[in-house]
């Protein structure tokens, strides 16, 4: 997997940073990889970097995302780069050109695709799966671990990932599962971030527009502040009083206007709700607000015009379109999963372009959403989740102030949290402070992925895949170590039948033929034993013929000793490979089919002595070797199987012995899994 990086890096206005070029040099190595880095510093180009390498090589590349936003934006940017012809989009509101060379999708999307048989899969070398980081989602994370876990062991990751505290140990579990990984971790923000603390001060009649830290540590003004308001709240028998209202949480438009004051727009304003979120574009237009000049509104109504204009105008009644425009030419905008998509992408197009200057938005936008802003407000600490209300966790307030400072616009980005009567300070300053989070893992099975399970797999199997995922590898890795290795197991051996398969016949039907008309040999193997006495007449010097492991042909024997386990042979191969051969390693008893001279300096264990006898082997006359014809020795007449007109016929009973060992191997495996589950 390689592609032209020069060619790439000239779509860009930046150079390379080091971590894309590590990301770079692990794909081209065959790798997958795992880039964890902030938003906004370049991770998508290790993405672009991947797909271009897949095409150049004649396949096919998915990038997944977790929402239908994001694909379309996606969708877009790739549809631009390698022309609209290339670039598909397969989503829950859209499916266009499905089967084109690049794919872009949400994740669910890829997810049924592998259930359904995998269709499309065939001629896939790479999947991008972007804010990998979802897998921690209580409601949606189990489906990046199942595409992770199903996808084809040749397809090739890159997951891009918010900066986590364990990115390594997410590298490892997928290299457990899948092959090869490399974690690249990029601290670094490309642009500094401001954290900061607006307080509404009814006393002195002003807003409080302070540092959240100072040196990293919790900023002691801010503190002060808010122990004052704590202590005024309370009377002598610690009951609520009045006083604590000498503080309040600044109105929006309020927040605004400073933010206009100080030259901190444009903006992404967090509320979560989708309601709050119109309602607050409309106060904030009604109250007076605008941003736009003539010429931008102008931009604005063409980019309306162009993006609109085929929906029919009782339709666009309907949705209320006379307060989109209005709020649009003022500069102000919602954006949030409730609004139908065109209207979401006038409002991603115009704030792109920096017509828009405040949009008030969900927590949607934060998700990998190319919309930086110069300020990022978050009104509030918590959010419904649709059960109960939760604090942000340091993975969300990250994704969210990710959003703030634009690359080669900005020196500075600001994230400005609002006070609140209802979460102390210094639990703003503990979110301030936390630059990395810990992702964990919210695999569990839910009854989509069990119905999938059950229509697709066998009970073993939808068993085995469970204990893949990476809950099981941080509850007990080594399960997931084992059951893994039990899947490349499975593969092998499945391959070595299929190899040994002959079309003259049953290859274990005759290899149990042959294993009848030979002698039984004991379990344990003694010095009585034919191969062990040929073994033992052997010298240093004498040619063999031997199978170990992948290798099979001349041997020349170096030492020979007895070992607790038997008698063992020392050897080297024509490779220059040195063997260490025991009686198990012999189908029938070995003998010198040739000799050579060893080097007059005897010396084994030597490099350059085994090199110097590889080469005389190599070019040493021995006889041939003949394999013994084990039917000469049956009582009632030769043996005779069709399959012995294979031509073939050797190098599948070979297969059929190495699958026969693998199938042992297996059942061990199967064994072991059984005792950790007890």
């Amino acid at each position: 997997m390689r592609a032209d990086r020069a060619e790439l890096t000239a779509h860009h206005d930046f150079p390379l940073d080091t971590f894309q070029l590590r990301a770079m040099d692990a794909l081209d190595d065959g790798e997958s990889v795992l880039v964890a880095a902030p938003t906004g510093s370049g991770k998508t180009v290790v993405a672009e970097y991947a797909i271009a390498a897949a095409l150049a090589d004649g396949k096919r590349a998915f990038y997944t995302a977790p929402i239908k936003a994001l694909s379309n934006q996606k969708y877009h940017d790739l549809a631009a780069l390698l022309g609209p012809h290339r670039v598909g989009l397969l989503t829950g509101d859209n499916s266009i050109n499905g089967d084109a060379e690049v794919v872009v999708m949400t994740t669910e999307v890829l997810r049924n695709m592998i259930y359904g048989g995998g269709r499309g899969l065939g001629d896939l070398a790479v999947v991008v799966l972007d804010e990998v980081h979802f897998l921690q989602d209580t409601y949606r994370g189990p489906v990046w671990e199942e595409v992770i876990i199903h996808l084809p062991a040749s397809v090739r990751l890159v997951c891009l990932s918010a900066t986590v505290s364990n990115a390594a140990e997410l590298a490892e579990w997928i290299e457990t599962v899948r092959g090869p990984t490399s974690a690249i971790v990029e601290d670094r923000r490309p642009v500094r971030l401001d954290n900061l603390y607006l307080i509404g001060d009814k006393t002195h009649d002003r807003l409080h527009l302070l540092p959240t830290l100072v040196n990293g540590r919790p900023n002691a003004d801010a503190a002060r502040l808010d122990e004052e308001a704590a202590r005024g709240a309370k009377n002598a028998r610690g009951k609520q009083r009045q006083g604590r209202r000498r503080l309040f949480t600044p109105s929006r438009i309020e927040v605004v206007d400073l933010l206009e004051r100080r030259e901190m727009l444009p903006a992404i304003y967090f509320i979560f709700s989708r309601n709050q979120c119109d309602e607050a574009a409309k106060a904030c237009v009604a109250a007076g607000a605008r941003f736009t000049s003539g010429a931008e509104r102008d931009r604005i109504r063409e980019i309306v015009d162009t993006r609109l204009g085929g929906i029919d105008p009782a339709d666009l009644a309907v949705l209320g379109y006379s307060q989109f425009l209005l709020q649009l030419e003022a500069g102000v905008a919602a954006h949030h999963a409730g609004m139908v998509p065109p209207f979401k992408e006038v409002v991603e197009a115009c704030f792109v372009e920096g017509l828009v200057k405040v949009v008030f938005a969900t927590e949607t936008l934060a998700v990998g959403i190319n919309m930086p802003a110069k300020t990022v407000v978050i009104e509030k600490l918590s959010k419904f989740t649709g059960d109960h209300h939760t604090f942000l966790t340091p993975g969300e307030y990250t994704q969210l102030t990710g959003r703030a400072g634009r690359r080669g616009m900005d020196d500075l980005g600001h994230a400005v949290v609002l006070w609140s009567p209802f979460v102390p300070y210094d639990q703003v300053a503990l979110l301030a402070a936390s630059r990395v989070f810990h992702l964990n893992s919210a695999f569990r099975p839910t009854y989509n992925m069990a119905a999938n399970l059950v229509r697709s797999y066998t009970s073993d199997r939808a068993h085995h895949l469970l204990n893949l995922s990476f809950a099981q590898y941080q509850a007990d890795r080594e399960v997931v170590r084992l059951e893994a290795r039990l899947e490349r197991r499975q593969q092998h051996l499945a391959d070595l039948v299929e190899r040994s398969r002959s079309e003259y016949g049953d290859i274990d039907d005759y290899r149990r033929q042959l294993a009848g008309a030979l002698p039984q040999r004991p379990a344990s193997i003694g010095r009585d034993d034919p191969i062990t006495l040929a073994m033992l007449k052997l010298r240093p010097g004498d040619v063999i013929y031997a199978e170990k492991g992948r290798y099979a042909g001349r041997v020349a024997v170096l030492t020979s000793a007895h070992r607790k386990g038997g008698m063992r042979l020392t050897g080297v191969t024509t490779r220059r490979d040195t063997v260490h051969l025991t009686a198990l390693d012999f189908d029938e008893a070995p003998r010198a089919i040739g000799k050579i001279e060893l080097p007059a300096s005897f010396a084994p264990n030597r490099h350059d002595f085994q090199k110097e006898v590889a080469s005389r082997l190599e070019q040493a006359t021995v006889q041939p070797h003949r394999r013994s014809r084990h039917r000469e020795f049956d009582e009632e007449g030769p043996i005779t199987h069709p399959v012995e007109d294979d031509p073939r016929l050797a190098e599948k009973l070979k297969a059929a012995n190495q699958a026969e060992r693998i199938a042992r191997e297996v059942d061990e495996l199967r064994q072991r899994m059984s005792g950790r589950r007890q």
